[in-house]
């Protein structure tokens, strides 16, 4: 890859690329377009975490405040999805209930944390006891030293999935020549792609979808040869389709290994850390993690 296209905006490329955690200086140099729009809905929704902070403040309460980023199939989506049902678990295994807090991304990694963990957002929400889908990444945690970053649940990295008919074989990317190929432009598979070997397949790619889903849903009606996405997000929609098969992107070396997510808490939250890695290592030895992936049609791997 040659070239690399300007940094995407809006709120789901905010989302999606912070997932991309140590994959990009994507990271730190994003812009949430509904920043504000998501926060005034969350305040209105009575979307405030209680001060009292760790275990002793759960147990307190009777409730386990988990943030969870929006908009993020399969993980969240209008209120289902893979971290909603794995907070649901989390405040299960505490013995207590489930007060979910869903927000829009803010312009980095940096704003989340700050604003769902140790802090709280200045229109008045916020924090919450844990956040779900933090990067597991040692330069964001050296840069964020008022929380813990811990217990990796999943393992996401840039795909492509194809149409084994129209693309029996993806070595390289100038395979995909003469073919279609659907790619969210606003997020990291997009611009991956669109600044591939110097932008040299920027004319076969549609870009209008807003994430990975919608690509392969896309692929999946048949207008297209392939699609690119997160890993994730594809599986979710043709995982298990035997006329599809999905392959990491090839010859982009940095999208290959991914990138881990976890949960994160205030630093002094020590109590509430271990009850937490506890419950997770609990639902990966019992295979409950494992069904809670499956039920959003992705199949887990330890990480």
């Amino acid at each position: 890859m040659s070239a690399r296209p300007a940094a995407p905006k809006g709120a789901r490329a905010a989302a999606d690329r912070r997932r991309a955690g140590p994959v990009s200086a994507a990271l730190l140099d994003r812009r949430g377009a509904l920043r504000a729009l998501g926060a005034a809905a969350l305040v209105a929704a009575g979307g405030v975490a209680a001060a009292e902070p760790g275990l002793a403040g759960v147990k307190a309460r009777g409730t386990l405040t988990v943030a969870v980023y929006r908009d993020m199939p399969p993980f969240h989506d209008k209120g289902r999805g893979i971290d909603v049902d794995l907070a649901a678990a989390l405040a299960d295994a505490l013995g207590v209930r489930l007060s979910l807090m869903a927000f829009t991304a803010g312009e980095d990694m940096n704003d989340d944390l700050r604003n769902m963990v140790w802090k709280g957002h200045y229109l008045g929400y916020g924090p919450a006891d844990v956040m779900l889908h933090v990067p597991v990444d040692s330069p964001l945690m050296d840069a964020n030293p008022q929380v813990h970053i811990f217990a990796p649940y999943w393992r996401d990295r840039v795909m492509i999935a194809r149409n084994l008919q129209q693309l029996p074989h993806l070595e390289t990317l100038a395979q995909l020549n003469g073919k279609p190929v659907a790619v969210p432009g606003q997020t990291l598979a997009g611009w991956l792609l669109i600044g591939a070997d110097g932008g040299a397949y920027k004319q076969q790619l549609t870009t209008t979808w807003k994430d990975g889903v919608e690509a392969a849903q896309a692929l999946q009606r048949g207008e297209f040869a392939a699609a690119a996405g997160l890993q994730s997000e594809l599986e979710s929609v043709i995982g298990g389709d035997p006329r599809f098969v999905m392959t990491p992107l090839p010859t982009v070396s940095n999208s290959r290994n991914g990138w881990a997510v976890g949960l994160a808490v205030k630093k002094d939250a020590t109590d509430l850390e271990a009850a937490l890695q506890a419950a997770v290592d609990g639902m990966v030895e019992d295979q409950r993690m494992r069904q809670i992936f499956g039920k959003g049609r992705v199949t887990w791997r330890p990480v």
